[in-house]
């Protein structure tokens, strides 16, 4: 048996009694690893999940595993990854559960978006649409037996060589959440940040409407090539779900009709009363917008940064000596118009009440009566715990926009008075050569070398990596990062103030992208000038 890497890599290693013995690591994640194995008894290669040894330890957690491998198993659906078999063995001393599942040959959805972003700029909106309303299908069957998957994102949904979507990871998310064992007991919050819904992110209890905010994040991704919050730490993405609203798709995508930039946006509402009220009706939206499409190819706006929660961080935890107090008065939150009290305070969570899991298909139904959809919009990755620092500054009533205040109102997203990087003033005049509107550099925002000399390496092929995330950083440090690795880049001007000079707003190829570090392309860099557009 060979080990290798923190969470263990265990090629050669034999389970339930030698009926399975592993192979190749196929990926590797925040809470568990996955391989290709082979099953002796039925002649047959499977894939196996063993969850890492530090989450193992724990008896009550590795029974709560047990029990939900279980409850996934009986999901039978063509759009769900089949679960074959399930028990724990000995891993590397630890007794470590695992699970058999079926072996997809094919591909993470999140590949083949990186192959349309890289032809056609994002992927066809008919494709998108019918890729979504497929993992809907899947979501529609787990929701019914009362299993809310709460992570559904693009590098848990495969698609086969025949173009069938596939989506796996049901239950680890589950057990996490499920409050049984110490890891829950101090309010972390599992999931992928890029994903997650408000009410996670709040630490709040969560129903099948959670995954379907998820799965309007990821439709968006589809369509646009790119996710509507990011930034650079997942304390500002948690944040920025709470508090901002997504730009509308088509801003970004101008091929898109309102038809999808109004089912983006009834997806992604902050209330779940006000998204669809079952995967049953999205997945039904989706159909019915993908039959109405005349075939256009992807006409993506160059430069168009998304909402990304910057200088959030800062907001949050600003130098000591620089600290402000909080503004009296109540803080407005997205869920109520102002004036109001504060929301976080009061027993019903956003005003809606908190169910339990389903007792029966449909039940949810007429609880949540849906809403009309707008007429229009409005404006990976691997699985982290998103500490409990998330729910209890926003939950004690919008602290952290609190934080936020008190200092430059010139619109600059909270960045003003974050230190040396803090940016320029946005009423500088032209003694300093700066256009009306300029903002300066945020030195702040830096990338480490280390991210370019040891990128990670790709999920599906071990003699390629992952490209960083080099977007919303400053240039000096992505600069530093490329010379550490030998890279080559080529840097467009953008005119924008969002994000203040030499900030990187976009890349090509993405973060994430599969590269050869032998044959590396030359990476396209789209910059801020820091003058207005």
């Amino acid at each position: 048996m060979s080990h290798d890497g923190a969470h263990g890599r265990y090629t050669g290693q034999a389970l339930a009694g030698g009926r399975y013995q592993l192979r190749d690591l196929l990926g590797e994640g925040g809470m568990a690893s996955v391989h290709l194995a082979y099953d002796s008894v039925l002649d047959r290669q499977v894939a196996i999940k063993t969850l890492h040894t530090e989450l193992g330890r724990e008896q009550a957690f590795r029974e709560r595993f047990r029990r939900e491998a279980q409850a996934v198993a009986k999901l039978t659906h063509t759009n769900i990854v089949s679960v074959f078999d399930t028990g724990e063995d000995e891993v590397a001393g630890t007794m470590t559960p695992y699970i058999v599942m079926e072996y997809v040959e094919g591909q993470p959805l999140g590949s083949v978006l990186d192959a349309d972003v890289r032809q056609f700029g994002a992927m066809p909106a008919d494709k998108a649409l019918q890729v979504t309303a497929d993992v809907l299908a899947a979501l529609e069957i787990s929701h019914e037996m009362g299993l809310v998957h709460r992570d559904i994102k693009p590098g848990n949904v495969m698609m086969t060589k025949r173009g069938v979507v596939k989506v796996m990871d049901f239950g680890i998310a589950r057990a996490m959440q499920s409050g049984v064992t110490s890891m829950t007991q101090t309010g972390m919050v599992v999931g992928t940040p890029q994903y997650l819904s408000p009410e996670q992110a709040l630490g709040r209890g969560v129903d099948a409407r959670s995954d379907l905010y998820s799965v309007g994040i990821m439709l968006f991704q589809l369509v646009t090539g790119r996710l509507p919050f990011n930034a650079d730490s997942a304390l500002a993405i948690a944040y920025a779900h709470v508090q901002e609203e997504p730009v509308v798709p088509s801003s970004v995508n101008r091929a898109l009709p309102p038809a999808v930039d109004a089912l983006v946006a009834r997806a992604l509402k902050k209330n779940p009363n006000e998204r669809f009220p079952s995967a049953v009706a999205m997945r039904d939206e989706c159909l019915r917008v993908a039959a109405s499409l005349h075939p256009a190819a992807p006409n993506i706006v160059p430069g168009t940064p998304s909402q990304s929660g910057a200088g959030v961080a800062s907001a949050v935890f600003p130098p000591v000596d620089q600290a402000t107090p909080p503004p009296p008065g109540p803080v407005q939150t997205p869920y109520q118009p102002a004036p109001t009290p504060n929301p976080y305070s009061a027993a019903p969570a956003y005003g809606y009440p908190q169910q339990p899991a389903y007792q029966a298909p449909g039940a949810y139904a007429p609880q949540y009566a849906p809403t009309p959809a707008p007429g229009g919009g409005r404006k990976s990755n691997t699985p982290v715990i998103v500490g409990s620092i998330v729910v209890s500054l926003v939950a004690v009533g919008g602290l952290l926009l609190a934080l936020n205040l008190g200092g430059d109102d010139s619109g600059d997203g909270g960045e003003a008075g974050s230190g040396s990087g803090a940016s320029a003033s946005a009423s500088q005049t032209s003694e300093t050569g700066a256009a009306t509107g300029y903002k300066g550099p945020d030195l702040s925002k830096k990338i480490d070398a280390e991210e370019c000399s040891e990128a990670p390496e790709s999920y599906t092929d071990p003699d390629k990596i992952r490209l960083p995330d080099f977007r919303y950083k400053n240039l000096t440090s992505v600069k530093s990062c490329f010379q550490a690795a030998g890279w080559r880049m080529k840097v467009t001007r953008v005119d924008e103030n969002t994000f203040g000079k030499d900030t990187v707003t976009d890349q090509f190829p993405s973060a994430d992208t599969d590269a050869d570090p032998e044959d590396m392309p030359v990476i396209e860099l789209s910059v801020s000038s820091g003058n207005p557009s």
